[in-house]
């Protein structure tokens, strides 16, 4: 019975460091909950000047773009997406069927 009366006291001293250590992580929440909370109204926000500023601005760079282009011309080019060929896929297909068999045959 003694045994179990250790036990007992152990666990209480357990209980005990646990609602100390909770009760800090509490408090440091509540610390910076406010700061790092639900983060509304943390935004940065710009004045309308400067919003008008980096309007201005891009609408002078796409304005450059255009006028060096030419007229009726896309503005960005993408390059166009190369495809293999179906022989070619076929021989990239055998030599990796060829490696798995080496590995396959190595683990055996």
């Amino acid at each position: 019975m003694t045994n179990l009366g250790g036990v007992v006291k152990q666990l209480k001293k357990e209980h005990d460091r646990l609602t100390r250590e909770i009760k800090g992580v509490a408090a440091a929440l509540a610390a910076f909950g406010a700061a790092y909370g639900k983060g509304t109204g943390t935004r940065s926000k710009i004045s309308a000047a400067g919003r008008a500023r980096i309007a201005a601005a891009q609408k002078a760079r796409w304005a450059k773009v255009r006028a060096t282009s030419g007229p009726n011309k896309k503005v960005v080019g993408m390059p166009k997406k190369r495809n293999l060929s179906a022989a070619a896929r076929e021989k990239i297909a055998a030599a990796q069927r060829v490696r798995w068999a080496k590995v396959k045959a190595a683990n055996k």
